[in-house]
């Protein structure tokens, strides 16, 4: 196991550097010059001169690189362009927010999928199967911000059950933060949970048809006793690789959810970067996303083997 945490931990750090690397020359081909972006349109050409000279941007890229990366290891982000504040001071506000969201839409996908795919799997060709089908089939073709504009209008301007919008932490207000998280949560959640049901039901119909399933049946066990305890186990197997992949999205596809219900996250603070042209910004976003991806895929993988002791780390048994 060592070994394998060893080789997993050398390939976290060359997929790391591989995206630094891209990340850092789509940037500096992108149009605009940082030291205007810093000092405006009327700055002078002498004051302009010295900023980039400050800056290092008349040095090579890859010493450019060099510096940046260097800086990162250190814990050095650079500065916004626009408002010149810390970029590592800037991400840790953002982090707790997306991370809040990404928890609860995931414990709502959760709540969702693992009854609909288990009824629809164990009722196949029944009203509860077509109906765990069409909404895997409906959650997975509604545009989020369609659905985000709909809960808004039926359950926070038509029934007033929750407010429409905005942001409080937990530490600040547990119970105002957690109504506002509902129906993001759900928006964010339901897309994910059709994506789990369609995976489950799928697997679990295949795991049913085992031989070992059939033995249980054989022994008198109950169907809840067969399903839970014995199929639900192996039939998680692929559920978690499409839930794994979906939750590392989470932390970069959610700006049109946090967009909606004006939730301050990481999604949101990239596309205004962007769209500002503040660099730094971009960089450090997207390397965190990059970063999230490969430890939550390394993650899924050490799940499998706890859910499946037939799967080891680096292996997979034999016979």
């Amino acid at each position: 196991m060592v070994r394998y945490l060893a080789r997993r931990f050398l390939l976290m750090i060359v997929i790391l550097f591989i995206v630094s690397v891209i990340i850092f020359s789509l940037v500096n081909v992108l149009p605009g010059d940082p030291a205007r972006l810093m000092l405006g349109q009327e700055a002078t050409p002498e004051a302009l001169a010295a900023l980039r000279k400050e800056m290092g941007l008349n040095d090579p890229l890859y010493i450019q690189y060099i510096h940046w990366v260097g800086g990162i290891l250190h814990g050095d982000f650079g500065y916004s362009l626009r408002d010149h504040s810390p970029v590592l001071k800037t991400l840790l506000q953002k982090i707790p927010v997306t991370l809040e969201l990404t928890f609860f839409s995931f414990v709502v996908a959760i709540l969702i999928a693992l009854p609909v795919g288990i009824l629809s799997a164990t009722r196949r060709g029944r009203l509860s199967d077509y109906l765990g089908t069409f909404f895997a089939l409906s959650g997975i073709s509604l545009p989020s911000f369609w659905l985000g504009i709909l809960l808004i209008y039926l359950f926070a301007v038509k029934l007033k059950w929750f407010p429409p919008s905005g942001y409080v932490p937990l530490s600040e207000n547990f119970g105002k933060s957690i109504a506002l998280m509902i129906l993001p949560a759900i928006t964010l959640g339901t897309h994910l949970a059709a994506e789990l049901t369609r995976m489950l039901r799928s697997s679990l119909l295949d795991v049913l048809q085992s031989d070992y399933i059939r033995t249980a049946y054989a022994k008198g066990l109950l169907e809840r006793a067969v399903v839970i305890g014995h199929a639900l186990k192996n039939a998680l197997v692929p559920v978690l690789t499409v839930g794994g992949l979906q939750l590392a999205a989470f932390f970069g596809g959610s700006v049109i959810t946090e967009t909606i219900f004006g939730i301050p996250g990481i999604g949101q603070l990239v596309v205004n970067a962007i769209l500002t042209r503040d660099f730094p910004v971009v960089q450090a976003c997207v390397l965190f996303m990059a970063f999230m991806v490969v430890v939550i895929n390394f993650l899924v993988d050490i799940a499998y083997s706890i859910i499946d002791p037939r799967i080891k780390l680096g292996e997979v048994s034999k016979g």
